[in-house]
């Protein structure tokens, strides 16, 4: 390819890290000025806060009424361990795997909780496994946006609307980015730090009236840590959906949630989120059609993430160099980016192939994902010549 010219404009927000996440346009210090700090986070006040936190959350996703919504430790990995440790047992077991998240919650059903009937079903990367073998008597266990592939399911069509086993969706890319079919989920999980780029280490659990019922009905063979408790004698802890927090949470935090989703809803809610997730994968694709070196790790376009948009590199000096080589060659188009001030922290993640992740949410402005497309063109540029005087 020719040489790129350097470009001249940056994006005026350069983070595009996949977690946590950009902050939403116009944030400051002084969106924090309400936090209930020094507070107990049983008092009133502040637990009243938490309360909203939840109200508001539900509103923003549209979430069922006969739900329950509840703020749980440990970030998105708390909610999805707390509901597999609670849940999970009582029937078969199917782990859908195609990045490296749901990897790690296979890994955890098979060797940690040691459940015997497990049926795994794969993909490499790039792609979705075989969602028609999913089995409707199977409890089920996927995410549905896979964080680190930049693959999504285009739908819910392969879990039945009638089916035995419990649907449990790590969705912490997705929610507040992507439509939900909550009727044909049972339990949902996600993290503050993603979409509405919230703070790290508070998890948000959503349980189903039928996780509610497994949860009731069912006691593990396992002993369960206070921390992921949901019941006590034989019902559910109904304080936990209402406020009444695990463990202590960080009341900074919570504000920072709140201001969060009253940007939220000064888009409209759901919709404006998920227009402005959209928009910013449109501008990457139309890129990548152009770009004669980059296309995208998905490769079926309804399965493209719009939240983690995953890139690999194409070029045919790219593709001979081995798996080091590759490693190496795509690091340095990251640090180059971010040497420059144009974008940070967007190397791929380290278990997925070389190349780039660039972090698509609502937060992101469609403004900076276009402004910062000709600097990747730049860096890739420079690597190649530098790949080319090192081979000559």
């Amino acid at each position: 390819m020719t040489a790129a010219a350097k470009p001249v404009l940056r994006p005026a927000n350069p983070h595009f890290s996949s977690g946590p996440c950009a902050k939403r346009p116009g944030w400051s210090l002084a969106a924090l000025e309400g936090a209930r700090l020094g507070r107990s986070h049983r008092a009133k006040a502040p637990k009243a806060a938490l309360a909203e936190v939840i109200t508001r959350s539900r509103a923003v996703l549209g979430m069922p009424a006969d739900w329950r919504l509840g703020i749980v430790p440990g970030s998105d990995t708390g909610a999805v361990e707390m509901a597999l440790w609670s849940l999970l047992g009582p029937r078969p077991v199917d782990v859908l795997v195609w990045e490296s998240f749901s990897k790690e919650w296979a890994t955890d059903i098979a060797t940690q909780l040691r459940l015997k009937d497990v049926r795994l079903l794969d993909a490499p990367y790039g792609r979705l496994p075989d969602l028609s073998a999913v089995s409707p008597a199977h409890d089920q266990v996927f995410v549905w946006n896979g964080t680190t592939a930049g693959v999504r399911l285009p739908d819910a069509t392969f879990l039945a609307p009638d089916r035995e086993g419990l649907a449990i969706c790590d969705a912490t890319s997705a929610a507040f980015a992507m439509d939900l079919p909550w009727d044909r989920l049972d339990v949902v999980t996600w993290s503050w730090q993603k979409v509405l780029g919230g703070e790290a280490a508070h998890g948000m659990l959503a349980l189903s009236p039928r996780a509610v019922a497994r949860l009731e009905g069912f006691t593990p063979p396992h002993p369960l840590p206070k921390i992921f408790r949901l019941t006590k004698g034989g019902k559910v802890i109904e304080g936990l959906f209402a406020g009444d927090t695990i463990n202590t949470p960080s009341m900074l935090c919570v504000e920072d949630a709140l201001d969060g989703l009253r940007w939220a809803e000064s888009l409209g809610g759901l919709r404006g989120l998920i227009a402005r997730s959209e928009a910013n994968l449109t501008a990457v694709a139309e890129w990548v059609s152009r770009s004669g070196w980059a296309a995208f790790l998905a490769e079926e376009p309804a399965t493209r993430s719009c939240t983690s948009i995953c890139l690999r590199i194409v070029a045919p000096w790219f593709t001979a160099l081995d798996a080091a080589g590759q490693t190496a060659a795509a690091a340095s188009l990251a640090a180059l980016l971010e040497e420059e001030g144009a974008a940070y922290d967007i190397g791929a993640y380290r278990d997925a192939p070389p190349g780039l992740r660039i972090w698509g949410g609502a937060t992101v402005e469609t403004s900076d994902i276009r402004a910062l497309l000709p600097w990747l063109d730049w860096a890739f540029a420079q690597v190649a010549a530098q790949h080319r005087k090192a081979a000559a």
